[in-house]
């Protein structure tokens, strides 16, 4: 149970980002870095670094900006789903779980991962652009959950659980978002009919 909590803390924190997940479960097994995260452990660690530190910076920094969130939603939507399965299944080995959940781990961690970034991409949309407070949220949610990942995966699971019924919800929301628009659309272009006549 402890493990399915940390892919699950793991998986939400690669839904918000792609980069930072990364660079941060390096730099926690210090030493060994990125030895246990499929395809990085094949890259020299000089250049894994290298890349996921600026990939990191441009998160961080470009983010905040509308024109540029379109630009790193694109790629994060696209990416999310491989990014959140290696992470899954680092953590999966890193917990020692049997390889037959492997698969499972990385099955699971990429379809939550992509899961976060569309309810993002859906709240740009419809707000028009996500606000500066909500975007340091997400920030600060996905190093939470990266470190709740190895060191308190109760704690990380739980949030990551509450993250995933909050968009639930969004979906409902915007469902009802979209047939208000639909109707206030109807009544300002009302549809011609056949008239009665007099």
């Amino acid at each position: 149970m402890v493990e399915v909590l940390a892919i699950l803390s793991i998986s939400a924190a690669t839904g918000m980002r792609i980069a930072l997940p990364l660079l941060l479960i390096g730099l926690l097994q210090r030493e060994s870095l990125w030895s246990s995260v499929p395809l990085l452990s094949q890259v020299p660690p000089p250049l894994v670094l290298g890349v996921l530190v600026s990939w990191s910076l441009v998160e961080l920094l470009f983010s905040k900006d509308r024109l540029a969130q379109r630009l790193l939603q694109i790629v994060e939507m696209v990416c999310s789903p491989v990014v959140g399965a290696i992470a899954g299944i680092t953590v999966a080995r890193l917990m020692q779980t049997s390889q037959e959940l492997v698969p499972v781990a990385a099955l699971v961690s990429g379809l939550l991962a992509l899961v976060f970034q569309l309810v993002q991409v859906g709240w740009f949309y419809r707000l028009r652009g996500l606000p500066l407070w909500a975007i340091f949220l997400q920030d600060f949610l996905c190093v939470l959950l990266v470190l709740f990942a190895f060191d308190a995966p109760r704690q990380g699971g739980l949030i990551a659980l509450l993250l995933l019924w909050l968009a639930i919800r969004s979906t409902a929301e915007w469902q009802q978002w979209y047939q208000a628009q639909a109707s206030a659309g109807d009544r300002r272009f009302p549809r011609r009919g056949k008239q009665d006549p007099d």
